[in-house]
C-alpha cells in the first residue's frame, strides 16, 4: 500500500488544524483513542446557546469521550501507526491527475475539495464555509468546555479551548448561507458582540463537507473522509466519520469486495445524513420567516431531537 502525501510530513499541513478539534469516541472501543501526547483537555461541559437561552446537554463519559486533541500530532501518530504496517508513505508526493495513481484499489482521502473527484466529472457534493482563528490569553478561556452559539445566518460559531498553558481557544464559524456576509467578516462581529479578546497566532479555514459526498465508490476508487461520508450535516463533526470511513473501505478491499463499501457507509450514516440535512432545510426556510422562528425552531431541535439522541 503507498499514501501520497503532498506536504513534507503526513499531519503538519494547514488543513490538520480547519476544524475545532474536537474529537469523540467510543470508550468500549479504546483502539480509537488518541494517544495522551495528542490530548490537549477532556471535555466535561458543553453549553449550546440559541438566542438569549442557554442549554446544557450532559457528557457522559461511560458513553461518549469528549476530548480537544492536536490534531495535526494526531494524524501524524495515525501516519505512524501506518508506517509500522509496511505502508509506504511518500512526503512531498501530491497527486496532480487520477493518472498518476496505479492500483487494483485507489483511496481517496484527499479532503474537500476532493481533487480526484474534480479529475472525474464528478458531483462535489454540498459544502460549507469555514474560518477559524485561534487564540492565546483569551478572556473566554474554560479548560474543560465547549462552547456552540447557532446564529439565524445558516451557521454556528464555535469556542473550544485548547492548550490550557495559554489559555489558547480555538475560534471559528461555519457558515452555509454566504448573504449575510463572509466568514470572517461574521467572525470578527461575533468577536465585537462577546468582546473576546486574545492574540491570534493561527489563521485558518476552507470548505467542510455537509453529509454524504455521493457517488462513494467510482470503479475501483473509493472516497473516505471529506472525499466520501463529509461531515453530520448539523454540526460538521467530521474526525469520527472519517476514520469509521477509512476502516470500512480496508475491510471492504481486504475481502475484495469493493462493491459493498457505498451500502454499508449508506447503512452507518444515513439516517443521521437525511435528519441533518432535513434540519438544515427546514431552518433556511424559517429563516425568510425571521430570526425569531429561526430561533424557536432551533429550541425545538435541540429538545425533542438532539437531547434525547445524546441522552
Amino acid at each position: 500500500m503507498t499514501v501520497h502525501e503532498k506536504h513534507r510530513t503526513i499531519g503538519y499541513n494547514p488543513e490538520g488544524r480547519r476544524c475545532a478539534e474536537g474529537y469523540v469516541w467510543y470508550p468500549d472501543l479504546p483502539e480509537w483513542g488518541p494517544p495522551s501526547d495528542c490530548v490537549f483537555t477532556v471535555i466535561k461541559h458543553q453549553e449550546l446557546v440559541i438566542g438569549t437561552t442557554s442549554h446544557h446537554p450532559p457528557i457522559d463519559p461511560r458513553l461518549l469521550a469528549t476530548v480537544i486533541i492536536n490534531k495535526q500530532r494526531f494524524i501524524a501518530h495515525l501516519g505512524q501507526l501506518a508506517q509500522g504496517l509496511g505502508v509506504d508513505v511518500q512526503s512531498l508526493d501530491a497527486v496532480t491527475s487520477v493518472s498518476d495513481l496505479d492500483g487494483d484499489y485507489i483511496v481517496d482521502a484527499s479532503g474537500c475539495p476532493s481533487l480526484i473527484r474534480k479529475n472525474l466529472g464528478l458531483h462535489a457534493g454540498r459544502a460549507a464555509k469555514s474560518y477559524q482563528q485561534t487564540l492565546e490569553h483569551a478572556n473566554v478561556f474554560a479548560a474543560d468546555t465547549v462552547r456552540f452559539y447557532f446564529k439565524s445566518s445558516l451557521g454556528y460559531f464555535w469556542i473550544f479551548p485548547r492548550d490550557t498553558t495559554k489559555r489558547e481557544i480555538n475560534l471559528g464559524i461555519g457558515v452555509l448561507d454566504s448573504s449575510y456576509g463572509g466568514p470572517k467578516e461574521l467572525l470578527s462581529a461575533f468577536k465585537q458582540e462577546l468582546d473576546i479578546q486574545g492574540e491570534v497566532n493561527y489563521v485558518t479555514g476552507g470548505l467542510i463537507p455537509v453529509g454524504l459526498q455521493k457517488p462513494l465508490r467510482h470503479d475501483n476508487i473509493l472516497f473516505v473522509g471529506d472525499a466520501g461520508v463529509g461531515t453530520f450535516p448539523f454540526s460538521g463533526e467530521g474526525t469520527p466519520r472519517a476514520i469509521l470511513s477509512g476502516v470500512i473501505a480496508a475491510r471492504c478491499i481486504v475481502a475484495e469486495k469493493p462493491q459493498q463499501y457505498p451500502r454499508l457507509i449508506t447503512r452507518e450514516f444515513l439516517m443521521w445524513d437525511v435528519i441533518g440535512k432535513t434540519l438544515l432545510s427546514t431552518g433556511r426556510a424559517l429563516r425568510r420567516i425571521g430570526a425569531d422562528a429561526n430561533d424557536l425552531y432551533l429550541h425545538y431541535v435541540f429538545r425533542f431531537i438532539l437531547l434525547p439522541a445524546l441522552l
